[in-house]
């Protein structure tokens, strides 16, 4: 991009995310293999020429307006905008006085990302408005995780982020959170359907049992004396307390089938998905206790419309449950058709 240019407005798009496996293992050093989704969140920044943001969530019909000198603290979608704006500045990014209008089409608090997208148009858009180049996407999806841990209160990893920014058409990634390797995987579904379904409970990260999860596995690593629970065995995870070695026999079972899923996939075994997802669906209600009655009942109706397999996707205590349709099975009432789409990007 020029940097000279004079730029008076543009738009970003960033898109939610499904998780085709791979939950709660992110922010435990583990693997993950998430996939971009067609629906997300739209940001219009229009250049104000002061220096202060103005920022419109249409569809909730609320406004927000700071100086960008003192994004004071707020609360729920505030708490994006002005975190945002803080810490591009605190990495050293111009950010500069605009208009914000902000749409989305993924449903909040179902589990499918809304906020990471949020996260990552938002910044996309003022960087761009700012007319400086791209920063490396990595280091863009850190500085949006650290905006959800410090700004919303949710003590997310990076699986959300990465998804989104580092999504392809027809791909999922499998991300090693380690390493931070990032590795596209043909997501060829042919007459398969990967389907959502909302369990009609949604939920919130930041209060929910979510940062207790992450809390007991930090518990864990201290009791093993270990960084990271890759570091962990099952045999260690047997002699831990309960229910810190469920936890862990969840987190280490969960990387075991996202390299399953990825020989699957390789193979194009789509039906040996089918089985891997009901293995991870038991694993978060059993042992990781990230389930619900509601999330139980989407998963009992995706089975009986047919699927091959199912799971809850997400953090969990609410929000959506993923399906493999096989392809002589009508897709059920509520249920949205998903599938991988491109990563963020800046339209126009």
């Amino acid at each position: 991009m020029d940097t000279n240019a004079v730029i008076d407005n543009v738009t970003a798009f960033a898109p939610g995310r499904a998780n085709l496996i791979g939950e709660h293992t992110d922010y435990n050093d583990g693997l993950a293999l998430p996939f971009a989704i067609e629906d997300g969140v739209t940001v219009e920044a229009t250049a104000l020429g002061e220096p202060r943001i103005a920022a419109e969530a249409v569809d909730l019909d609320e406004r927000d307006e700071f100086e960008l000198d003192d994004p004071d603290r707020s609360s729920g979608w505030k708490s994006f905008v002005r975190g945002i704006a803080a810490e591009l500045q605190s990495a050293g990014y111009e950010v500069p006085g605009a208009e914000l209008r902000m749409t989305g089409s993924v449903p909040r608090g179902a589990g499918l990302s809304s906020s990471a997208a949020l996260e990552v148009a938002l910044a996309l858009a003022l960087l761009a408005l700012a007319g400086g180049a791209e920063p490396d996407r990595l280091e863009l999806a850190k500085l949006c995780s650290k905006v959800e841990r410090e700004w919303v209160g949710a003590q997310t990893g990076l699986l959300d982020q990465i998804a989104s920014l580092f999504g392809e058409r027809d791909r999922a990634l499998r991300i090693d959170f380690r390493t931070l390797d990032v590795r596209p995987v043909a997501l060829e579904l042919g007459a398969f359907k990967l389907v959502t379904l909302d369990s009609g409970e949604h939920h919130d990260i930041a209060t929910s049992g979510y940062n207790q999860r992450r809390e007991e596995c930090a518990e864990a690593c201290r009791e093993l004396g270990i960084e990271s629970l890759r570091d962990a065995t099952l045999e260690q995870a047997a002699a831990l307390p309960e229910p810190l070695d469920r936890r862990v026999t969840h987190v280490l079972t969960e990387n075991t089938r996202v390299e399953e899923a990825v020989a699957a996939l390789e193979r194009g075994d789509l039906e040996a998905i089918g089985g891997l997802l009901d293995a991870s669906h038991a694993s978060l209600r059993d042992c990781y206790e990230v389930s619900t009655e509601a999330v139980e009942s989407a998963w009992r109706r995706l089975h009986d419309a047919g699927a091959l397999g199912a799971r809850i996707v997400g953090g969990g205590f609410g929000g959506n449950v993923i399906g493999l349709m096989p392809p002589d099975a009508a897709i059920p009432k509520g249920a949205l058709e998903i599938a991988p789409g491109d990563g963020a990007r800046v339209v126009s």
